[in-house]
């Protein structure tokens, strides 16, 4: 019976048409009924935006036993928002996001659409993941995808993930024979150092276009994302959708504990 199997619903921040959005609805079709709903155009970088301004707008595409796909005109946020408050028959069993063009380890989640989509899952209560492959290349076949996400997203819906946490995958660009397995890592301390090319416009109007590079602050280390990557394993991190720093609080309650309310 088709209400008996899995409901596992698919988005990105790489649009409707992107190919790795293709890859991954063929990564899970064989495990249960697909919904998918993804955004009509790119939203990378779109982190955990909502459309709040203007009208969102759902495009049906294909409906066929078993499977489903729309468009949205919005955020991959807005995509799991729409989908679980006004498609979806039940609670999806599983949440999955990509598989992104471009990397998402490091800080990169923090501005990644991809994983805002898992992370919105992930606030739902359901167990949730981000695929994201550093090959940069638009046609890439995605076999390393292919070849390993199948059997990740096998143990997600067997034994789950822990409440309020969501696994950030990331995909190193080699081939797909090349590629070591599997390592469970942390998240590398990095940033991104932004560089803003001042251009000039046919019209004579100025703008500018965002470049930039990463800068890793640890290198050496032999736990984080980026090690793994750079050495031809997969990497997944466990993100935490709680921001608190706990260790801290004892040190800011001890510093603000002078502050008291007035009576007026």
């Amino acid at each position: 019976m088709e209400n008996n199997r899995p409901l596992i619903f698919v988005t990105n921040d790489d649009g409707i048409n992107a190919k790795g959005l293709q890859a991954l609805i063929d990564i899970v079709k064989p495990f249960g009924k697909v919904v998918v709903v993804a955004p009509e155009e790119g939203q990378s970088g779109m982190s955990h935006a909502l459309t709040v301004k203007t009208p969102i707008r759902l495009r049906k595409i294909e409906q066929k036993e078993g499977f489903e796909k729309y468009a949205v005109s919005g955020t991959p946020v807005d995509c799991v928002k729409l989908a679980f408050n006004q498609l979806l028959s039940r609670r999806p069993d599983l949440v999955v996001s990509g598989v992104n063009n471009g990397s998402n380890s490091s800080v990169s989640v923090v501005y990644s659409g991809t994983m805002g989509a898992a992370i919105e899952g992930c606030l739902y209560g359901v167990p949730s993941v981000g695929f994201s492959s550093l090959d940069m290349n638009s046609n890439q076949d995605f076999e390393l995808a292919k070849r390993f996400c199948g059997t990740i997203v096998e143990k997600v819906l067997s034994e789950g993930i822990s409440q309020g946490t969501c696994l950030n995958v990331n995909l190193p660009a080699i081939k797909a024979d090349e590629c070591k397995g599997v390592k469970i890592c942390r998240q590398n301390k990095g940033r991104w150092i932004e560089e803003f090319e001042k251009r000039t416009d046919p019209h004579g109007g100025e703008y500018y276009w965002l470049t930039g590079s990463f800068e890793n602050h640890e290198p050496e280390s032999t736990d984080t994302d980026e090690w793994a990557l750079n050495h031809k394993y997969i990497s997944i991190v466990p993100i935490k959708v709680d921001f608190t720093d706990y260790a801290s609080i004892e040190t800011l309650n001890e510093r603000f504990n002078t502050i008291r309310s007035e009576k007026i």
